[in-house]
């Protein structure tokens, strides 16, 4: 494995989580609660897709989204190239400034709110008012740029909040293992790692299925 250095990440990482410290003087949305569905028996569930900068979050959440979903899309200028590093994504036009929102019903008695946290550095504010009442997240990894993802894996870890790793497969190839990912993240073997597309829906899906699976375990295993 060549594509980053374990001690590295370690240090980049937690330079990066202080960064994103919570702010408990922010105001916050309400959560997203069960049983705020009209119909009954069905249980609501916010879940937050986040990442580096063109991982590939928009287009996860739109993907998967069952209905138009909800995008903050802003065309990136020249202003933006001295700190929106590009060379990876060279066709990427335009960028999340507040969030993407879609919903998604696994069955009949389960939806999912769907909401994904801008990328870069300095729309990080925004990620303590997102993350409220979230039942877990996904952290989406481009290992072309897997430094970008530091910050999203610490921020998620610090708060205590279940989360699974969407390696997203870029051009449907996976290249790197993912017990390679898995090392060069300094994550352990109780977070899940998932390979998928986040232009395919199948794939995405199984992504939040494998999300909401590992939330469960947690919640079941954490003493009231």
């Amino acid at each position: 494995m060549d594509f980053v250095d374990s001690d590295r990440s370690r240090s980049y990482r937690g330079a990066s989580a202080a960064a994103v410290k919570p702010d408990p003087a922010r105001s916050s949305p309400p959560a997203v609660r069960p049983g705020e569905d009209s119909r009954p028996n069905v249980i609501s569930a916010k879940i937050v897709v986040g990442g580096g900068f063109g991982a590939g979050k928009t287009t996860f959440v739109g993907t998967v989204s069952e209905i138009a979903p909800l995008t903050t899309e802003a065309v990136l200028t020249d202003a933006s190239t001295s700190v929106d590093d590009l060379v990876a994504t060279p066709d990427k036009s335009t960028t999340t400034v507040a969030m993407d929102f879609g919903r998604l019903s696994l069955d009949a008695e389960l939806i999912l709110y769907l909401f994904g946290t801008p990328g870069q550095h300095r729309f990080w504010f925004m990620w303590d008012d997102l993350v409220r009442g979230a039942i877990g997240a996904v952290v989406l990894v481009d290992t072309r740029r897997l430094a970008d993802c530091f910050a999203a894996v610490d921020f998620f870890e610090d708060r205590g909040l279940p989360y699974v790793v969407g390696v997203n497969c870029f051009d449907g190839v996976l290249s790197h293992s993912v017990e390679d990912v898995r090392e060069a993240l300094a994550i352990g073997p109780a977070v899940p790692i998932v390979p998928c597309d986040a232009r395919e829906r199948e794939s995405t899906k199984s992504t939040l299925i494998a999300l909401v699976e590992h939330a469960m375990r947690k919640s079941v295993a954490t003493p009231a």
